[in-house]
């Protein structure tokens, strides 16, 4: 009854990999439990998501060909937008939330177009905006910029409302930390740097009055949403985002947190299921409206079952 933080199933945003192929369902062994999928064998697990009321999923592409533009990540017929089709023609109700950058696409594994072993950040803008128009083209409910180039949300808005999508929603990846903690999706995507790091575009895990001041930004350029990603190590930039900003906050429970829970899970070391749910509410605890996790699924069975006991009590 006195209960201040409650975590539901509409919280929750479940991230998924799609790969060129058929028959396809590849494990990926740093994240139990995670699988890359073709769109036709995609269709079994949403399934599930659907079944279990998680309201959103966001897909992650690993295409056929990889080039110095990554210029697949903008095809008509790319892997993301393949996939988004078939979503939308098969679970029109679920909310497709697509992945905007070009690291999985590139040959060199980075975020933007390399000049000179260096990102660009004008020339990546002309691609993003492309990524985003052709996603929305494909059916997406939203897309998410996750490559912090500078002045890249107010890019693609100019983007898609030229294209027509005004009503196409923007979540950004408004304070994205260079962290040690993306070392699992990094083997799921396909997307390690080739050369260097990401540093020189993503933040210093050190600053936390830079990432408002990267929000702001974003907030000013259009976002409806912003993000905070990873989520469990910089709760406290949740906590001040939500605080300063007031505006619709998404945080990303990311891959390095669920390895490291599955691990200790494995090993007997914790209670999995108690301690997903408990990081879960700190993140929503923190100020997250909206968490992307790849413990959806878990998540909402747990919900489920208390619901259901709840009600049986009665």
């Amino acid at each position: 009854m006195v209960r201040e933080t409650c975590l539901t199933t509409d919280d929750l945003i479940y991230p998924l990999f799609v790969k060129a192929g058929k028959n396809e369902r590849v494990a990926i062994p740093s994240m139990p439990g995670i699988y890359q999928y073709s769109p036709d064998t995609l269709i079994p697990e949403l399934k599930e998501v659907a079944s279990l009321g998680i309201p959103a999923v966001l897909l992650f592409g690993l295409p056929e060909h990889k080039d110095d533009l990554g210029s697949e990540a903008y095809s008509s017929e790319g892997i993301v937008q393949q996939t988004v089709r078939t979503i939308k023609q098969s679970f029109p109700e679920l909310i497709v939330i697509t992945d905007i950058c070009l690291c999985a696409y590139t040959s060199h594994g980075h975020c933007g177009i390399l000049e000179e072993g260096m990102v660009t950040n004008d020339a990546t803008l002309a691609s993003l905006q492309k990524i985003a128009v052709s996603h929305a083209a494909a059916g997406a409910d939203m897309v998410a910029p996750s490559d912090m180039m500078d002045g890249r949300v107010g890019a693609i808005r100019t983007a898609l409302d030229s294209a027509g999508c005004i009503h196409t929603p923007i979540m950004s990846y408004a304070a994205k930390y260079a962290s040690h903690f993306y070392g699992p999706f990094r083997e799921a995507a396909d997307c390690a740097p080739q050369s260097g790091d990401r540093r020189s575009y993503q933040m210093d895990p050190a600053n936390s009055d830079e990432a408002l001041r990267e929000i702001a930004l974003d907030i000013e350029e259009g976002a409806d949403i912003v993000m905070v990603k990873p989520a469990l190590a910089y709760l406290d930039i949740i906590y001040r985002a939500k605080q300063q900003f007031g505006h619709p906050l998404a945080a990303y429970n990311v891959s390095g947190e669920y390895s490291l829970v599955k691990a200790g899970a494995t090993q007997g070391m914790i209670d999995e299921r108690g301690t997903v749910m408990e990081i879960l509410q700190s993140i929503k605890r923190a100020g997250a409206d909206l968490i992307i996790t790849y413990f959806a699924k878990e998540a909402a069975k747990a919900l489920q079952e208390t619901e259901f006991r709840s009600q049986k009590s009665e």
